[in-house]
């Protein structure tokens, strides 16, 4: 099988692609900050925060990552409660986790110098041949495919390949394929442009601005009248959904707040307690006492859902304020101060709706 994919050639109409997609890219691309260099460490760390976060939102975190964690020896010496805070909001925390484990693997393998091969950059924790053939392309300009599903998208459409996207032999096909055609003297100008057209022109919702596309006289999909069949994608499963009561517990001083287990879902980040299901008002007074609390006022406050990749939270919520909180130990909650939670303390944005509270 891998033979027969390695063997394969270009689709003929992607042999035309390179010249015109590249002079279209240099002339249409946005102004991002990680577009202004070629070091490796930059490049990675905006690719990781780029996966599945909008640019728009990925500018501030990345200037801020940055100023903090300049280097790899700074990200492989961090802490990871610092960590966790400089990604709070990004979500799918595993990123940051194995960036550190990444930034460890080059110290220790690489004497802190960032790899300059396709196959070191794959071998780091958390990398797949996505970021390690964005990274070797856009800062040592080597020719390796980066195919995320801009490029996917994009690719197909030019070919009518209707293969499934979603399996990994239609990606890897694709990257075969693709590298066969990256020119010499631009590789990282050619996969930005790939990239560039699936997320401006070539969109993925909405109707694609064909009228704009340095690659119109090539698509097979526009010829044929199969833009909106393409590309093909196996629908995800359904999301499971998980009912869940927050209550933001305070007393005059302080909030309560509690760590999320090492493993599984927001692993060692920090959160607002709250109990399965939905509770009325009386359930939470009784849910107070049974842990040592004695509510003072308690106020109702909005209904909010947050979707992850399997499960969604539908949330009601309460605060509750109470007597004293020491009262109370027996959830292991820590009392910290609210300007203490929000400078320091890493809270995932799934309670984003319950924050002003605090």
């Amino acid at each position: 099988m891998d033979s027969q994919i390695t063997n394969k050639k270009a689709h003929s109409g992607l042999y035309e692609l390179a010249e015109p997609l590249i002079r279209w890219y240099r002339a249409h691309r946005r102004s991002l900050p990680w577009r202004e260099t070629r070091d490796p460490y930059r490049i990675w760390v905006s690719e990781i925060m780029l996966q599945q976060t909008r640019v728009e939102a990925v500018k501030p975190y990345y200037e801020r990552f940055l100023r903090e964690l300049p280097g790899v020896k700074d990200l492989a010496e961090a802490e990871e409660d610092k960590l966790l805070k400089l990604w709070e909001g990004l979500g799918y925390y595993n990123r940051i986790r194995n960036m550190q484990k990444a930034a460890r693997q080059i110290m220790v393998d690489y004497q802190g110098k960032f790899p300059d091969t396709y196959e070191g950059i794959l071998s780091l924790a958390g990398i797949g041949s996505y970021t390690a053939g964005a990274i070797a392309s856009f800062a040592y300009g080597q020719r390796k495919p980066a195919v995320d599903g801009n490029v996917l998208r994009v690719v197909t459409r030019i070919t009518a390949d209707d293969s499934d996207i979603m399996k990994q032999s239609t990606k890897k096909r694709i990257e075969n394929e693709l590298e066969q055609i990256i020119p010499e003297d631009a590789p990282g100008d050619f996969n930005q442009g790939l990239i560039e057209l699936g997320a401006i022109v070539c969109v993925p919702n909405g109707e694609p601005r064909c009228e704009e596309c340095p690659a119109w006289n090539l698509c097979e999909a526009r010829k044929q009248g199969r833009i909106s069949e393409i590309p093909v994608k196996t629908k995800a499963k359904e999301r499971r959904i998980e009912k869940k009561t927050i209550l933001v517990f305070s007393d005059q001083d302080r909030i309560a707040i509690s760590k999320r287990p090492d493993r599984g879902l927001l692993a060692g980040l920090y959160e607002l307690p709250g109990v399965s299901g939905h509770l009325d008002q009386k359930a939470v007074i009784e849910y107070c006492k049974s842990i040592g609390l004695m509510p003072v006022k308690i106020k109702k406050l909005p209904n909010a859902k947050h979707i992850f990749s399997h499960v969604e939270w539908h949330m009601t919520g309460y605060a509750v304020q109470v007597d004293e909180l020491e009262k109370t130990n027996e959830k292991g909650f820590l009392f910290i101060r609210p300007e203490e939670i929000r400078s320091i303390y890493p809270i995932p944005s799934a309670y984003e709706a319950y924050m002003p509270q605090i």
